[in-house]
């Protein structure tokens, strides 16, 4: 059984909560907005606790159609982007209303899968959302469902609330969803299905328990759920699967209320370093002085002015060894930088890179969070 504390929300510093369109969207009357209302409220409650907030919001699609009277009904795909894009417009403002009701800034996000994938495309969209919480603000994300294509699609916000937790290091992830956890079979279909409500790992056994898609407005179901519980919990990320049909539902969590809750693995920042360490091929190595040998050793990141040599061929995001002065190897990381521009800016003060490079770029060369160091 999983702790107490580790059953509430509220103990966790950073959270990601998925929303299903069925729960945002009523295909009849559009935006379910005294429930969002409501959940926005959860919301709040929890950043004045001191909890980060990011929400996966599902619904662009099946507010659009909504919106332009489409009918019931499978889509074709230009239908479905159309219907995405004025559903996106809908659904921010949507958001950004029920948030700012209670003193929150939205920050609106559109991911597709090479977002999450793509190393430098991975750095840049977790470097946005890093900032709206530093400034305070709840990013708001969705898949672009206007220019995503079955190829470069997720097809489901289970796995990209999965992704968008093991990105940002969360460590809880939330599923609101149309069950209230998961059961050893679908209870719709099997009046004995027994609730299960900790899972301490991703089993055969676990995995045979999920069903298939549940209504139409959700292309996921329990299977992408346990999908996404593989990845958030493999990540160090806790999960928890509970019913959105309810007023304030995290706060029904909170309170104790049923829900489904996977154990994690490690924890999240852990869990990254080890990825860096040893999943990545190094694409190049950063000599640094012995200031900044010092400086990586008690937690901070690299700077440029602590670099002296840069070897090897790396894009922005490619993994780097970092070596001391004497050639040994005492970390590795993701680069902020190009080897190029890399070389321009080594050895300089982090306020002159705008001016060498011409835009504002980091000002670290490798960020501690995106670093791992070999104990000495």
């Amino acid at each position: 059984m999983a702790g107490t504390a580790t059953r509430r929300l509220s103990a966790h510093k950073r959270i990601v909560v998925k929303i299903g369109s069925a729960l945002l969207v009523d295909p009849a009357s559009g935006l379910k907005a005294s429930w969002l209302e409501t959940l926005a409220a959860d919301v709040a409650t929890l950043a004045d606790g001191g909890s980060e907030m990011i929400i996966v919001s599902s619904g662009a699609i099946a507010l659009g159609r909504s919106v332009l009277a489409m009918p019931r009904g499978a889509l074709k795909l230009e239908e479905s982007q159309a219907a995405a894009a004025i559903g996106q417009i809908a659904l921010a403002r949507a958001w950004s209303e029920a948030l700012g009701a209670h003193g929150l800034k939205a920050g609106q996000i559109l991911v597709t899968l090479g977002d999450t994938e793509e190393r430098r495309r991975y750095l840049n969209a977790r470097s946005t959302m890093a900032t709206l919480l530093k400034l305070k603000a709840v990013p708001v994300i969705n898949e672009n469902d206007t220019v995503a294509t079955s190829e470069i699609r997720y097809g489901d916000n289970d796995r990209l609330a999965a992704r968008i937790a093991t990105m940002m290091s969360a460590d809880c992830l939330v599923l609101l969803s149309d069950v209230d956890g998961l059961y050893t079979a679908p209870p719709a279909r099997d009046p004995d299905a027994v609730f299960i409500e900790d899972v301490q790992a991703i089993t055969p056994e676990i995995e045979a328990m999920a069903g298939s898609a549940g209504s139409d407005l959700s292309r996921g179901g329990m299977q992408t759920k346990i999908q996404a519980a593989r990845i958030a919990t493999e990540a160090g990320t806790a999960m928890v699967i509970a019913s959105g049909h309810v007023d304030n539902p995290l706060d029904a969590i909170e309170q104790g209320g049923r829900a489904t809750w996977f154990r994690p693995h490690g924890n999240p920042v852990a869990a990254r370093k080890t990825w860096i360490a040893g999943a990545l091929e190094p694409r190049g190595a950063l000599i640094v002085d012995d200031g900044a040998a010092k400086a990586l050793q008690s937690g901070k990141s690299l700077l440029p002015a602590g670099v002296r040599q840069v070897e090897g061929t790396f894009a922005r995001g490619d993994a780097v060894v970092i070596r001391d002065a004497g050639g040994r190897e005492i970390g590795r990381g993701l680069s902020a930088y190009d080897r190029a521009d890399a070389e321009r800016i080594l050895g300089r003060n982090s306020r002159e890179i705008s001016g060498i490079l011409g835009y504002a770029g980091r000002k670290e060369m490798v960020h501690r969070d995106d670093m791992t160091l070999i104990k000495m």
